[in-house]
């Protein structure tokens, strides 16, 4: 019998395959655009909120909750992947939970106490991440911050047509025993604007950390309220 995935299961299906060569990527610091600009780049924006209590939402292995938990922030790590948050547990300095977009938009309270920084690293993968976006909401103070950061469109498009579409990662630049390539969703800048306005987030900050040597763009960063 043959099952047919929608490219939002592909999405968590190559995660829970992965899951092993991800974190072995990250521990080993494998991949160059978080080395050169991406990881430190998400790490001071959510420093510089001064946030106390902290969702990181696609959570992955951990790392970032591990680094703002090092720093003094008290956060909360979820993330769709089982596999992914076993990981994270396992690491330690934080408190990691299996809950997934859907379940979050179900029901937000789920998530717990309000938070003053709610974190989406790389972790907005899908078409439709407007009703998540709308969740978080219920689930941050009145003047906290949502803070996301992406690929960015204009390096990532590769010479292709500038629009929205899906894409496939294969992971080959990443090392490691990848076994799934996985799906995700491109979005041109604009289209990333309008989906947190959609949503009653507002622009705050933009950045686009670049790589320092060859100065491309290797994200961008929006910070909202």
């Amino acid at each position: 019998m043959t099952v047919t995935w929608t490219r939002e299961q592909q999405i968590q299906q190559s995660w829970e395959a992965n899951a092993d060569a991800w974190t072995q990527a990250i521990d080993q610091n494998q991949i160059e655009s978080r080395r050169a600009a991406t990881d430190e780049a998400i790490l001071q924006a959510v420093l510089r909120c001064e946030p106390r209590r902290v969702l990181d939402v696609g959570c992955g292995e951990g790392w970032l909750a591990r680094a703002l938990a090092n720093r003094g922030v008290q956060v909360v790590g979820v993330d769709g992947s089982r596999a992914l948050v076993d990981r994270a547990c396992e690491k330690g300095n934080g408190c990691f939970r299996a809950i997934g977009y859907d379940e979050i938009i179900a029901d937000p309270a789920r998530l717990g106490q309000s938070y003053d920084g709610i974190v989406c690293n790389f972790s907005l993968l899908g078409e439709e991440i407007g009703d998540l976006l709308r969740s978080l909401r219920q689930a941050i103070v009145s003047d906290g911050h949502l803070l996301i950061q992406t690929v960015h469109p204009f390096t990532a498009c590769q010479q292709q047509p500038y629009i929205d579409g899906w894409k496939t990662e294969t992971f080959d630049n990443f090392g490691g025993d990848f076994r799934e390539p996985m799906p995700w969703y491109f979005r041109t800048v604009s289209s990333w604007f309008q989906q947190l306005s959609e949503a009653g987030w507002k622009l705050c900050e933009f950045e686009e950390p670049i790589h320092p040597q060859t100065k491309i763009p290797l994200s961008m960063l929006m910070i909202c309220q």
